[in-house]
């Protein structure tokens, strides 16, 4: 018998009982990440506010462990971040944490992987996968061939409108810490891009609307895989000047600064992006943000509250002026009452029960039969 659960919204819930959870992370970066790492702060943040909520979380990761995990299990000692993008440290994770999961107990399984899912039909329990990238072309294929042997939830409900037919069993949104961020209301002299430098983050729309608009940008983000760094020497490298400057990828504590310095924070996005964790991490420092209106956007920004929100990179220079207008503490509490840890923790609590009664409840029916 197939357990279906209903093809809506996960609702915050609290679970009635502490749940045993293992909790497979990406092996590219330490949890918390220090620097680049989007996938594996949301992770560490989830797994800090499950445990703290009284749940026995076993992380399965590389490197050290910083998280409030009850049990902690690296495979790697050294995450193999200069191999990001190489297919067998990923390979090589996912057949360890297999081989880990069979000697634990656990209520249920969470996976952050790419390969990792692909032994969740020989598991006893659920696998709930949470789609962190794109869930359309060979990614969208590869989940739909995965079908019900994983539960996967959804971060947003653009996301989730690019493939219906895929197993989702609801919607969760990132999160942040939102008090570990601070709080400007006077702001500096710059508009800010922060992300990959690739085209479809479009740092090179960011530099001409910021030229367009007076103001002088500051460039900051990864630029380290060749692709990236082709892209960065014909795009960005031309376009810097005295207004434009690059500041490298910043880590933990000087990201915070930029953003909470910042008049606006530019988010010229070309694909259908299901979460730029970016936008609220630049709204919990009250800053705005000026974005255009692709995939999650319109969720995660208040149009005209948080931020300004337009359909062409046209409209972004007169977009970045209007941003100045809009209130620092409207952004923050924007953040607080829609993307706070809290809701990231109840939303996974609600999946986790969901799916573990139900499973509990068809073994009660089979043994009455």
């Amino acid at each position: 018998m197939t357990l279906k659960l209903p093809d809506a919204p996960t609702r915050f819930g609290t679970a009635s009982r502490p749940l045993r959870i293992a909790m497979i992370a990406p092996p590219w970066f330490e949890l918390p990440p220090t620097a680049y790492g989007g996938i594996e702060a949301v992770v560490a943040d989830l797994v800090d506010t499950l445990s703290a909520r009284g749940h026995e979380v076993t992380l399965i990761g590389a490197g050290r462990n910083r998280t409030r995990a009850s049990q902690f299990l690296a495979v790697f000692d050294e995450p193999p971040s200069l191999r990001l993008g190489e297919p067998m440290p990923e390979v090589l994770h996912a057949a360890a944490a297999a081989e880990i999961l069979e000697d634990l107990d656990y209520d249920i399984v969470h996976d952050h992987t790419l390969a990792g899912p692909l032994s969740a039909r020989c598991r006893p329990t659920y696998t709930v996968v949470t789609a962190h990238g794109p869930v359309t072309g060979e990614p969208g294929e590869y989940l739909r061939r995965l079908g019900e042997t994983i539960e996967l939830v959804a971060i947003s409900d653009a996301q989730r409108r690019l493939n219906p037919e895929l197993n989702w069993v609801g919607r969760v949104h990132n999160a942040i810490d939102v008090r570990s961020y601070p709080f400007r209301e006077v702001k500096g002299d710059y508009v800010l891009f922060l992300g990959r430098f690739n085209p479809d983050k479009g740092p090179h729309l960011a530099i001409d609307a910021a030229k367009a608009a007076g103001r002088r940008i500051v460039l900051a983000g990864k630029s380290s895989e060749p692709a990236e760094k082709a892209f960065f020497e014909k795009e960005i490298s031309p376009r810097l000047g005295r207004d434009v400057t690059y500041v490298g990828q910043a880590d933990t504590a000087f990201k915070r600064e930029l953003f909470a310095g910042a008049r606006s924070m530019l988010f010229p996005i070309q694909w259908e992006e299901p979460f730029g964790i970016v936008m609220i991490e630049a709204m919990a420092c009250g800053t705005p943000v000026v974005a255009l209106r692709r995939g999650s956007v319109p969720e995660v920004v208040a149009d005209g509250v948080s931020g300004i929100i337009v359909d062409t990179p046209e409209e972004l220079p007169a977009a970045i002026v209007a941003a100045e207008q809009l209130s620092p503490a409207a952004c923050r509490a924007h953040v607080l009452a829609n993307f706070d840890l809290a809701a990231l923790a109840a939303g996974y609590e609600s999946v986790y029960t969901t799916l573990i009664e139900a499973r509990e409840l068809h073994h009660e029916t089979a043994g009455h039969r």
